[in-house]
Parts: structure tokens; C-alpha cells; sequence
């Protein structure tokens, strides 16, 4: 699955690992159940609701997106603790070559697997990574029901104000 990235980006949003829509279509966050397109728009993060195929178009507002595990599956969950783990360490190499302002990784449980960080919460981090500061942010799976697509906006408009400020 290619990422969708280039250097000194405002915010590279990074997934748990292609789903298998994502890998037959070549478009991140392809499920039509995710939420991650309708989010970015009710965040403020683009100015409307993009399609997937346009993924693209998100470089000319900053913004990228990649993935912890390149491998795809129909669920996170058949992913292995060293999955994670390379994941992690190939994610920060990519960050620090790439010197995004934020990394924003949606999904705390993969966050806290690929950087071995078990206390992890929701929100700005204290790690950095190279020059980039990190955020997690609630997973947009459909399957996430502990947070509404408002209750994400909200949060992942936190981090587009944070990303304006920086």
C-alpha cells in the first residue's frame, strides 16, 4: 500500500495496517464503515468531504498518511506483537527522514504496541520522534464504538489546532 507523504508535512496521520478493502483498492482508509474521511472533514481538516481515491489531494493541505504494518489483514488483531514492534521502529525512521510536525497515530492500542508505551491515553504524547511531535487519536474504525464521529472530531480537531499553532 503506498503512503501518501512527502517532507515537512503539517501532520502525517499513521494507521494500524491496510484492511483489506484498503490493499484491493489502493486507498487508505477504503472501508466504507471508516470514518476517517468524514472526520478529517468534520475537524476541520479539509474543507470537505474527500473520497478516499482522492487521498492525494490531502498533500496540498499538508497532510499524509502511512500505515504502523504494511502487511493487510481484515482486522488489526491477527497483527503480531513483532509486527508492531518493526512497525514501530520502520515508522520512526520514516518520521524522522520525512520531519513531519505531528505524527498523529490513530489508534491508541497500536500506538502502545509499536512504542512499547502501555500507559499511552488519547492525545498529545511527550515523545518526540526526531523533530516531530506525536499524537495519538481514537481509532475511525467502525468497529470502535467507545467514540462517536463527533467525539473524534472533536479530538482530532485538537490536533489541528495544535498543528496550526506549531
Amino acid at each position: 500500500m503506498p503512503d501518501v507523504v512527502a517532507d515537512g508535512l503539517s501532520v502525517l496521520f499513521c494507521g494500524i495496517n491496510p484492511g483489506l478493502m484498503t490493499a484491493a483498492t489502493g486507498h487508505h482508509f477504503a472501508r466504507p464503515g471508516n470514518r476517517f474521511w468524514p472526520v478529517l472533514h468534520l475537524s476541520g481538516f479539509t474543507p470537505r468531504l474527500m473520497k478516499p481515491a482522492e487521498q492525494q489531494e490531502l498533500l496540498s493541505y499538508g497532510l499524509g498518511i502511512t500505515n504502523v504494518v504494511a502487511r493487510a489483514t481484515a482486522r488489526a488483531d491477527e497483527l503480531s506483537a513483532g509486527e508492531y514492534r518493526e512497525g514501530g521502529r520502520l515508522l520512526g525512521e520514516k518520521v524522522t527522514r520525512l520531519r513531519p510536525r505531528w505524527l498523529a497515530v490513530v489508534g491508541v492500542t497500536a500506538y502502545r504496541a509499536a512504542f512499547d508505551d502501555r500507559k499511552a491515553r488519547i492525545g498529545p504524547q511527550e515523545r518526540n520522534i526526531g523533530a516531530s511531535r506525536v499524537w495519538v487519536l481514537p481509532n475511525p474504525s467502525g468497529l470502535n464504538a467507545h467514540w462517536t464521529a463527533a467525539t473524534m472530531a472533536d479530538e482530532y480537531g485538537r490536533l489541528r489546532s495544535a498543528a496550526g499553532a506549531s
